[in-house]
């Protein structure tokens, strides 16, 4: 019994050991290479390139101050429709205490003067009733009377400016109010009431009251490199996309390239814009960022093949056309390439359509998840 026991033992120790050996040698040969078997057929290629940008309005202009002083009432808020003409704001001018004092004084002076005049003027009024001066003394006098009358009027006026900003006769139309120059949608209101604001001068470019906009006319802004923008062309269509639509899609047309790029990490960049067709019932933001799809170069029903499959050297082209199945048996072919989108190639020569051609080496190892 106890050699039976050991008996089977060695049997089964010898057999694992064969079993070992014989796995081991299975691992070690080298098995048969497997290849993509891809076939020619006919397609329609485009190279397009993408362009990142935002969408803007084409036309948005910045309200600003004509007046030195302080916001004393806003009529608008951002978002609100307005028309042209229309009141944003009413500025209350804050008077300089010098120039307030100097006004006074001018009303003052004007006032004693114009009661002198009146008193010359109607005493010689008089006089000439009585014919006791001529008519030439007596025209001179009311021109002088006419004209203390204006002064003081005028004076006036400085003084409703200074204090005012507007006179009386300018009221409804003075630089207090601030009124919109064109029509649209407000954009932003940087100021609040209370707020001291500069006005438009040679030193100043004056507080920004309202950015307003036309929103019915948008632009796609974006920047393209150097390497590709020697292929576009004013009036070239395009897709736009913007992402805050849940990536729908508009038509736009490229109507500018800049004559002239700007550096910007080591490449030069040159700005473009297409006018963008939106549809009145989708609501587009201005700044919304926005990607543009242009279509470089097309090609219609021609031969293509996947690009991996074309083999280029500096002395020439090839695919390997295959002979068999399963692409074991190949033979190199010469071909000639046209345009490519990047997956697929075009074939202008040397293949024809159903030819089978040798692919990339398969390959059963999943392709790692790239780590963070």
């Amino acid at each position: 019994m106890k050699k039976f026991f050991r008996w089977t033992f060695i049997i089964l120790l010898i057999a694992g050991v064969i079993a070992t050996f014989y796995i081991l040698w299975q691992r070690q040969q080298p098995k048969p290479v497997e290849y993509e078997v891809l076939r020619v057929g006919r397609g329609d290629l485009e190279k397009r390139t993408i362009v990142t940008g935002k969408v803007e309005p084409r036309d948005e202009v910045a309200v600003k101050a004509q007046i030195q002083g302080i916001i004393a009432e806003l009529y608008k808020e951002p978002g609100q429709p307005i028309t042209k003409g229309e009141a944003i704001a009413v500025i209350r001018v804050v008077p300089d205490m010098q120039s307030l004092s100097s006004a006074e004084s001018r009303v003052r002076l004007a006032e004693v003067n114009l009661r002198n005049v009146r008193h010359v003027y109607e005493r010689d009024s008089i006089l000439y009733v009585q014919k006791v001066i001529s008519l030439e003394e007596y025209d001179k006098s009311e021109l002088q009377y006419a004209q203390a009358l204006e002064e003081l009027q005028t004076s006036l006026d400085n003084l409703s400016i200074v204090k005012e900003g507007v006179t009386a006769a300018t009221k409804q139309s003075g630089n207090t109010i601030v009124r919109s120059s064109i029509s649209g949608t407000i954009l932003e209101i940087p100021v609040k009431v209370g707020n001291s604001v500069q006005s438009v001068g040679a030193f100043s470019e004056g507080t920004t009251i309202a950015t307003v906009a036309d929103m019915s006319d948008m632009l796609f802004v974006g920047k393209m490199d150097e390497t590709e923008v020697g292929k576009l062309r004013e009036g070239m269509p395009m897709d736009l996309i913007i992402g805050a639509l849940n990536d729908q899609r508009f038509s736009a047309t490229l109507e500018y390239i800049a004559p002239k790029g700007t550096e910007s990490n080591g490449a030069m960049m040159f700005e473009i814009r297409a006018a963008a067709r939106i549809p009145d019932d989708v609501l587009v933001r201005a700044g919304y960022s926005a990607n543009a799809e242009i279509v470089l170069a097309a090609r219609h029903d021609v031969l293509t093949l996947a690009e991996a499959a074309v083999h280029i050297t500096p002395d020439s082209t090839y695919v390997l056309l295959a002979n068999d199945s399963v692409a074991q048996s190949v033979t190199p072919q010469p071909v000639t390439t046209g345009m490519s989108d990047g997956i697929n190639i075009e074939i202008t020569s040397g293949l024809s359509e159903g030819d089978l051609v040798r692919g990339n080496e398969k390959s059963d190892s999943p392709i790692p998840f790239p780590k963070k």
